[in-house]
């Protein structure tokens, strides 16, 4: 009988025991969680959908069908058109609203950043656009006008006629590697979708763009991202959505946004000028690798290397040679050779910065006056040199040099090549397309025609990655020499 009544206790307590034992299990993990409900109706109010209206002819700017099987492609295109390419009553808008019924039209996302305003989205969203609209959260659609551009950081500000709106907070501290982050944006149209991951690296830089130290993220961006905001866990803006790495259009892990501070410095020149000035050296730099290093007697691979001094630049006032490796610029250690130019480029013309400078086997301390970057000291010359008349290379391609309007377009300051026109080969077993620009091969930035045929004649017997920008997308193509 005892024993019967002790069962029947012990029985009633196990479910109980279990229960009180499971529940600081369950509220840690639920209190270490980010709660994204609360942030995204906090801020869902700032975030709206940019629609760039284009001339025919001209490329969508967030538009990514390529990299897809032709099939793929064109089943692509057909749901692409339904949703926001030429609809059906494409005709009739076109003759109502007196736009070109061949124009194109590509969606970006963009956010608010003053309460009579203000929008920022990126450049590629709205460059060559015919005319501009904004569509808010409460739905209202509103014509907008261009304040100003900035291609070397793909931003643009917009401004709309409409008051009392809710702005965006601003965070332009460093974000941190590993902090949770959110974006909101229209992908493929879908307006105030939300992903969210975490930050992956800080202080990127990809393809030309030597002026945007990137934060590099996990969040799922896809076509239409481009220009929206990238949110902390406080709700606050730290970064702008702008690139994804990809091999078939669509999100793939990595993905790149334009950190607040640097966005932020862009908008008072845009506002104030229209434009930016940025600061300027006249050096041409390369990274210090292990030998160089070893050879120097640093601890470890760091600096950039001046490969040449531009003459009469303040870097050839200054006394700045070629062979010398900068450490550090205005206080700022340079930790590689990328680091250098984001910080040059947002110095204020005229200020006189600090070099620390390893000359041989000394280190000397100079004194530079930053100049402004001319308006074409983003690119190379241009020569016109093509070589399509002259055959394809090893990879099954014909390149030649960028035009001034392409570095532009492509947003590109310095090296990469155009492909003209793509033969039989690897090149063309790997996705390579005619108007391709080749930014890198294996590791290696690509300077030119000749350089790139160099480069290929080093490849190894296995898949290498070519680093491509199309207008639309920046992406790795896996090469191999031999075509498989």
């Amino acid at each position: 009988m005892l024993e019967n009544e002790c069962v029947r206790h012990i029985s009633w307590l196990i479910p109980w025991v279990l229960a009180t034992a499971a529940l600081p299990a369950r509220m840690t993990l639920g209190a270490d969680l980010p709660d994204f409900a609360a942030v995204v109706s906090k801020v869902s109010a700032v975030v709206v959908n940019v629609s760039a209206v284009q001339p025919a002819g001209a490329l969508a700017g967030d538009q990514a069908a390529d990299g897809m099987d032709d099939d793929s492609a064109d089943s692509y295109s057909d749901w692409y058109r339904r949703y926001f390419g030429s609809t059906p009553d494409a005709d009739a808008q076109d003759d109502a609203d007196g736009t070109d019924a061949a124009a194109t039209e590509s969606l970006g996302s963009g956010f608010i950043i003053s309460k009579d305003g203000e929008i920022l989205t990126n450049y590629h969203v709205v460059a060559r656009a015919q005319s501009i609209r904004v569509k808010l959260s409460d739905r209202r659609v509103l014509a907008a006008r261009i304040v100003g551009l900035d291609r070397q950081s793909d931003l643009a500000l917009l401004r709309i006629h409409a008051d009392h709106l809710t702005a965006a907070s601003i965070n332009t501290q460093p974000v941190r590697v590993g902090q949770w982050v959110l974006a909101i944006g229209s992908p493929f149209g879908f307006d105030h979708s939300v992903t969210a991951g975490i930050v992956s690296a800080e202080g990127r830089s990809i393809g030309g763009d030597q002026y945007v130290p990137y934060i590099q993220t996990d969040v799922p961006i896809n076509p239409g991202n481009s220009g929206g905001p990238l949110f902390n866990l406080q709700g606050q803006v730290v970064g702008i959505n702008a690139e994804i790495y990809s091999g078939t259009g669509g999100y793939q892990g990595v993905s790149f946004a334009i950190p607040m501070n640097l966005a932020m410095q862009v908008v008072r020149q845009l506002r104030e000028y229209g434009h930016v000035t940025r600061g300027w050296l006249g050096v041409s730099i390369a990274d210090v690798d292990t030998d160089l290093a070893r050879k120097l007697n640093l601890p470890r691979p760091e600096g950039a290397l001046v490969r040449s001094v531009t003459p009469t630049s303040p870097a050839a006032r200054a006394g700045i040679r070629t062979g010398d490796v900068i450490l550090n610029y205005d206080g700022m250690d340079i930790v590689s050779s990328e680091s250098l130019p984001p910080l040059v480029g947002s110095t204020a013309v005229g200020h006189d910065a600090a070099l620390t400078v390893l000359r041989g086997q000394h280190v000397d301390k100079l004194s530079v006056r930053v100049g402004r970057l001319p308006a074409d000291a983003t690119g190379t010359a241009e020569t016109g040199e093509r070589t399509t008349g002259r055959g394809f290379d090893a990879l099954g391609l014909a390149t030649r040099a960028l035009t001034r309007d392409e570095r532009n377009q492509f947003r590109v300051t310095q090296g990469g090549v155009v492909v003209e026109q793509v033969g039989p080969g690897a090149a063309q077993a790997a996705g390579v397309k005619s108007g391709d620009v080749v930014l890198m091969l294996a590791g290696t930035p690509v300077t030119g025609s000749g350089q790139l045929q160099r480069l290929e004649k080093q490849l190894p017997d296995r898949p290498v990655p070519m680093l491509i920008r199309r207008p639309d997308q920046t992406l790795f193509l896996a090469v191999r020499a031999g075509g498989a």
